[in-house]
């Protein structure tokens, strides 16, 4: 049984099923699970926004998914999905690009 948090949310990194790399990381909530084992796109849930968020739907980047893992304590996931094109907003083919700096930990 998945253990999503209080707000009914459970982490899911994203690795493309090619390359191993890792492209994102989201948060899903039972509902968004369900769209994305039902439809094969990934789903997630938008905490800024409070709404179910279908991968791609406005930038056509989509993730078609591969496979879903859970952890040994089952409170995150591991998707293995095919990117259509860049999955960060930035228009980077990750959302882990920016080398972490010293100042960024003040």
């Amino acid at each position: 049984m998945l253990k999503f948090d209080d707000k009914g949310l459970i982490p899911a990194i994203i690795q493309d099923a090619r390359t191993g790399e890792v492209l994102m990381l989201g948060y899903m909530n039972e509902e968004s699970l369900k769209h994305t084992l039902a439809s094969g796109d990934v789903w997630f849930y938008s905490r800024s926004r409070q709404q179910l968020w279908h991968k791609g739907e406005t930038s056509g980047n989509f993730l078609r998914l591969k496979s879903i893992t859970r952890d040994c304590d089952s409170d995150a996931l591991l998707i293995e999905a095919e990117p259509t094109g860049p999955v960060c907003h930035t228009g980077n083919r990750t959302c882990f690009f920016q080398e972490l700096e010293g100042e960024d930990t003040a």
